[in-house]
């Protein structure tokens, strides 16, 4: 028999890789940080031994959550300004406190606190988009979590920088000192939206992306106004305009993509675009439905992501998927749309290949490093248990995630944050959020 570090038994497990499926009664099997083997319960005893065999017997096991798209310190930012369309949210409330709040210590706690939120409902890895992403990535190191952070591109002055010039300068120095030096960290270059940027930094974005081979992480086609924007200042749509300067590649991921047409769905899939799905987000500013069933069925890779705090108000992915679920059947009138094993393939190994990490993450297969969460569906409102891939979708709730690991480190255990400590972390945030305060939306 072959001693392991961990052996994980349960009472199903849900793979995600290409066969729509899930186990009963079976084990996964970790060691070195990694799943070497996934087999039935009653032949673990004559395969491997193990000091740490943990039985869950009412629980399903699958892989952790990839929450595509995120602002993770915007979470200082919950509920300062609800109920406004976009452009008066972003301009009137959120670029004012940014200016104002927004240091690398308070990004430090601000991405403390949804990394915290994150690994309670099961994230264990998250793709950002925000200033100062190197006191983010200490706090992904610090906690465990898995992390593809962006290197903001942005127009507008802030802290971080003073034009695109800067930020594209501070991202260059950043991915020369920090590329590849900790495997729980990636990259992307992000440029805030195609209204914030002009052709020129474009230019230097898509050798960037091309020189490390990292995604280029953008909002995209999210409003009307976006788009109207973009027929005025450059006579064409914006994904045009990135088709034009050589930005349209498996290397783009476009978050939104709200208002988009049928030749559009067919340049996304035809140029292997990879597409992130925000829909409480969209919804909650007002910003409109995304046909993401239509770029389903043409073949699109779809990722889904919950946005910020500031906008959503959660980084709940379990929510997410249930309102994806239901929004495409709605407004397509086709009950069979996004069916709960593909719009949990679209929080999981969907979100690994948008990332460009599904060699080593996103589903449960021998080779792959152990980034996996334990879902308890023992409660009352999850009776009787017909089918465990439905019930996490259509039933379940976030704080069902009992455990949490990644690269076979354990995160949460028995709903318990391990790597973070909640009372500290929130007698910080007491005394930051009187400065975030003076921007909030008087109503």
């Amino acid at each position: 028999m072959q001693e392991v570090d961990k052996i994980i038994m349960a009472r199903w497990v849900i793979p995600l890789q290409s066969q729509n499926e899930y186990l009963e009664h079976t084990a996964v099997v970790i060691n070195n940080g990694k799943i070497i083997d996934i087999v039935p319960n009653d032949q673990i005893n004559t395969k491997y031994l193990s000091n740490n065999v943990l039985s869950l017997d009412q629980h399903a096991l699958l892989p952790g959550f990839i929450n595509s798209h995120t602002h993770s310190p915007m979470n200082l930012f919950r509920g300062i300004a609800d109920d406004l369309p976009l452009m008066q949210w972003l301009t009137n409330h959120i670029w004012p406190a940014e200016q104002n709040t927004i240091t690398p210590d308070t990004v430090t706690l601000g991405s403390q606190l949804a990394i915290a939120e994150m690994i309670r409902g099961g994230t264990t890895c998250f793709n950002d988009h925000y200033f100062f992403p190197e006191s983010t990535e200490q706090v992904a190191i610090q906690t465990g979590i898995r992390a593809c952070l962006g290197l903001q591109v942005f127009n507008v002055k802030t802290l971080w920088s003073n034009n695109e010039a800067e930020a594209i300068a501070k991202a260059k120095d950043i991915l020369h000192r920090r590329f590849n030096t900790h495997p729980n960290i990636t990259w992307s270059i992000a440029p805030q939206g195609p209204y914030s940027v002009d052709n020129n930094a474009l230019e230097q974005i898509k050798l960037i992306s091309e020189q490390y081979e990292i995604p280029v992480h953008i909002h995209m086609h999210e409003t009307q106004a976006e788009i109207h924007k973009s027929l005025q200042d450059y006579g064409c749509r914006p994904l045009e305009r990135f088709h034009n300067l050589g930005l349209i590649n498996d290397k783009l991921l476009a978050v939104h993509m709200v208002h988009i047409n049928a030749e559009e769905i067919r340049t996304i899939t035809d140029k292997n675009v990879n597409i992130v799905h925000s829909p409480e987000s969209n919804l909650k500013l007002g910003s409109g439905i995304a046909p993401i069933y239509q770029l389903q069925q043409a073949g699109a890779n779809i990722a889904l992501g919950t946005d910020g705090a500031a906008s959503n108000n959660d980084l709940d992915m379990i929510g997410e998927m249930r309102t994806a679920s239901l929004l495409a059947k709605g407004i397509t009138n086709n009950a069979a749309a996004l069916n709960s094993y593909d719009i949990l393939k679209m929080a999981t190994i969907n979100g690994a290949r948008a990332l460009g990490i599904d060699t080593i993450t996103g589903s449960l297969e021998s080779g792959k490093q152990a980034d996996i969460i334990a879902i308890d569906l023992s409660d009352v409102w999850q009776q009787p248990i017909l089918n465990p891939v439905s019930h996490i979708v259509y039933s379940g709730n976030r704080l069902s995630v009992s455990d949490c690991w990644v690269n076979g480190k354990q995160l949460l255990k028995n709903k318990q944050l391990t790597t973070i400590n909640a009372s500290e972390l929130l007698t910080k945030l007491k005394k930051v959020t009187t400065r975030i305060e003076p921007f909030r939306r008087k109503t």
